[in-house]
């Protein structure tokens, strides 16, 4: 008898051990993600985007680095697009929200429009070592971050967010494509991302249009009563591990639909 608790003891330990380094080896990956300055640099094919009718250069940024002024647009920004579709709830998700932004765990590629003129100039850099000067008005942006959820290594789209006379014209697609690749690279099993059930717009976009799926992890998903929550977390993966930790109740659905 006591051999056997000292081996059921011995087990556990190594159980516990092996948890441990599954953990740091987790943290390690979203460190080196997260130190990387510009994760643009990897991708200079997304630079400078020529999409129905507007020029447009991408530039990285961190939360706490922004300015007063880019402050000011994210949090304009934020409230002219999401008021309607947190109803009541704003208000105290607003306060949230502004605390997030400038997060020093806050990641960002800012969308700034190029006029016709400096267009020109693009075009005479396009495929050369060289960078150009242009950089016109910000007309959107999404926000991420490197994280761990459910002990896999994800990227988290916190905000996409673009003003609404450029909405519908493809920019999101591109951003979220730059994101899924960026998640890729640096070794992330998925993206991750939550959305407000009242936001149809939005919710057609992920799940028709990029093919997420709404997670495992999804109130609706862990909760009998998670239908009357004002959200769904929605997934893509792009790994086995992530896909059964992050999808398996998404799959079950489909299949038993």
């Amino acid at each position: 008898m006591v051999a056997k608790l000292v081996d059921y003891d011995e087990q556990r330990n190594v159980k516990r051990r092996e948890v441990l380094e599954r953990k740091k080896a987790i943290e390690g990956v979203i460190r080196a993600a997260s130190s990387l300055k510009d994760h643009l640099s990897c991708f200079p094919q997304f630079h400078h985007c020529h999409k129905n009718g507007l020029h447009i250069h991408l530039e990285s940024g961190r939360g706490n680095k922004l300015s007063l002024h880019v402050k000011r647009y994210v949090q304009d920004l934020l409230k002219l697009n999401m008021e309607a579709p947190y109803g009541p709830e704003w208000p105290a998700e607003e306060k949230i929200k502004r605390r997030e932004m400038v997060s020093e765990e806050a990641r960002y590629i800012f969308v700034h429009e190029i006029s016709n003129k400096d267009s020109i100039e693009v075009s005479e850099f396009m495929g050369k070592s060289r960078t150009c000067n242009c950089r016109g008005p910000i007309i959107g942006f999404v926000h991420y971050r490197f994280i761990m959820e459910e002990e896999v290594p994800v990227v988290y789209v916190y905000e996409l967010q673009l003003e609404p006379r450029v909405q519908g014209k493809g920019l999101g697609k591109i951003l979220m494509e730059l994101v899924e690749l960026i998640a890729c690279e640096n070794k992330m099993g998925a993206v991750v991302l939550t959305v407000q059930r009242a936001n149809s717009p939005a919710m057609d976009f992920y799940i028709d249009k990029l093919r997420y799926r709404i997670s495992a992890i999804s109130p609706s998903k862990v909760d009998p009563l998670g239908s009357q929550k004002s959200y769904e977390i929605l997934c893509k993966t792009f790994d086995h591990e992530a896909r059964v930790i992050l999808e398996a109740a998404a799959q079950d659905t489909a299949v038993n639909a």
